[in-house]
């Protein structure tokens, strides 16, 4: 048996939370190791449907336990809200199946004001940050002036951790033209939201050793996508922390030599929220018919996500970046009907071939698709359990995708339904 690191591959959304829920009934802990709540995770278990943002995908299971690593940065009212949302819905959620690390940083109102006033200044060079606080918060963690999880434990040091911390934002918020914050009124915030999550908080990292150290089985849940990582993704319009596989050991605090098998959740075709580069957009009727029949609207913002053809360049290095075993391939039965199917299999930059995404954002944005043109199919792969119910011509599409990418096909998901789903390699094994 071996640990799992889940991770998109492309710019997220590629339906990772149904991945993950499938896998985590063979795992015994699920870690959320990277982002906030601008995180999205959709699941349809028997009939209902659980929208997640900050709780790892495993805690709609019993008997597991999900766990909210330091990487993570929390907005405690927001998970609070989201706990209580679940709780509405039948799941239970006590600290027998939640852990959150007490050395995670905490997003504060503050954070989602100033990630809202820095977009609005911007103009038409902003980001299409989700507005939530993320980066401002990441900001802080970095400039070591955050509060932290395990900062709510000691009201009485609290106060000269926030004036700490205003010295800087109060300062910041001058310089924007804006009113400065109170720090009476936000140390009376954090005190009354405390009781919320402190009940949660643990040290995560000894906890991860010892489920380890008695042969646990833990799966690691990553957030957005490889294209999104603030060093490897289309800088800077990326998210403001790592999301390749390899920050899974830094923000769980369980060592490299603590992860295993790395599954890169992959799109049969490519969507994008937000601005930023996209070389296989489709701004047309084919783009405009994958949204519709993929349901492509953010679950957390409800934004209408850009869609296109699939871009093997882009997956490809998102695989060797991060470190990518095998991928699940998902939402295959989207490109049901389509008479042909475009893959983009390389790039020309100024007349010549280039098999990467340039680092620099101008010549990102200037690269040209190189397609190769491939016959589509007319049956449906919907709901389909086994090879032997696809057609031809998607079993050929799927060749040549692991052909392109580099890395074989472990999962092929056909609907959003947990159970329509084609192991072909199960993970844990490894």
């Amino acid at each position: 048996m071996t640990n799992v690191v889940v991770v998109g591959s492309q710019w997220g959304d590629e339906g990772k939370g149904k991945v993950v829920d499938w896998l985590s009934e063979r795992a015994d802990v699920v870690v959320r190791f990277q982002g906030g709540h601008n995180a999205g995770h959709t699941l349809v278990v028997d009939g209902a449907t659980y929208k997640l943002s900050l709780l790892p995908s495993g805690i709609v299971r019993p008997g597991k336990l999900s766990i909210i690593g330091n990487g993570v940065v929390i907005d405690p009212w927001a998970l609070a809200d989201e706990i209580g949302r679940l709780g509405e819905q039948g799941v239970a959620i006590s600290r027998d199946n939640l852990r959150i690390a007490d050395n995670a940083t905490l997003i504060l109102p503050l954070h989602r004001e100033l990630d809202g006033f820095r977009e609005e200044a911007a103009g038409a060079q902003r980001i299409g940050t989700t507005r939530r606080g993320i980066g401002p918060a990441y900001e802080d963690k970095v400039g070591r002036r955050a509060i932290r999880v395990c900062d709510l434990e000691r009201p009485e040091a609290l106060k000269g951790k926030i004036e700490r911390l205003l010295v800087h934002h109060n300062a910041v918020r001058r310089g924007l033209g804006r009113p400065e914050i109170d720090a009476k009124a936000l140390e009376a915030a954090l005190v009354e939201i405390a009781p919320s999550i402190l009940p949660y908080a643990d040290t995560v990292w000894s906890l991860l050793d010892a489920k380890r150290r008695r042969g646990s089985r833990i799966l690691f849940e990553g957030a957005q996508g490889a294209l999104l990582d603030v060093d490897h993704g289309t800088y800077p319009f990326v998210t403001s922390s790592n999301t390749v596989a390899a920050q899974a050991a830094t923000g769980a605090g369980v060592g490299p030599g603590g992860l295993g098998y790395v599954l890169g959740i992959t799109k049969a075709y490519t969507t994008r929220v937000g601005g930023g580069p996209f070389p296989t957009e489709q701004d047309n009727e084919d783009g405009r018919r994958l949204g519709e029949r993929g349901r492509e609207f953010g679950t957390v913002t409800g934004r209408r996500r850009r869609c296109g053809w699939f871009d093997a360049v882009l997956v490809r290095q998102a695989v060797r970046t991060g470190g990518i075993h095998g991928i699940a391939l998902t939402k295959l039965d989207v490109l049901d009907g389509f008479s042909q199917i475009k893959v983009c299999t390389g790039y020309r930059l100024d007349g010549r071939a280039v098999d990467h995404l340039p680092a620099a954002s101008d010549l990102q944005s200037e690269v040209e698709p190189v397609y190769e043109t491939v016959e589509g199919w007319t049956g449906s792969t919907e709901g389909a359990r086994s090879w032997a119910q696809l057609p031809a011509q998607a079993v050929k599409y799927v060749r040549l995708i692991e052909e392109l990418i580099g890395a074989p096909v472990a999962l092929l998901s056909t609907s959003p339904r947990r159970e329509d789903t084609i192991l072909v390699h199960d993970p844990f094994q490894d």
